[in-house]
């Protein structure tokens, strides 16, 4: 079975969402913006989700984790719980 590492912040607007990934293509640190303004209480470790399988998350994240570019940010997307900046940091094809 497919596994994957991501990491996400989790935001509310879409437009601070698209400012976050601005910020990280420019080189601002992922895990120091996860802290400072992550809904999810994965910010406070980075954003870090650590390894799971497909369908252990909403399908909105197996769509971008197990088919996009890993280490880059992604998004947004956006689920019931907002809008997310996605980051695959490793992805295992079983």
């Amino acid at each position: 079975m497919a596994k994957a590492s991501a990491r996400h912040i989790l935001v509310d607007d879409e437009k601070l969402c698209n400012d976050l990934i601005e910020q990280i293509n420019n080189g601002t640190d992922f895990a120091e913006l996860a802290k400072k303004h992550s809904k999810c209480p994965s910010g406070q470790q980075g954003g870090d989700l650590g390894e799971f399988g497909r369908g252990a998350m909403v399908p909105e994240f197996d769509q971008v984790v197990f088919n996009e570019e890993l280490g880059k940010a992604h998004g947004p997307v956006k689920t019931d719980f907002g809008f997310h900046v996605l980051e695959i940091t490793s992805r295992k094809d079983d």
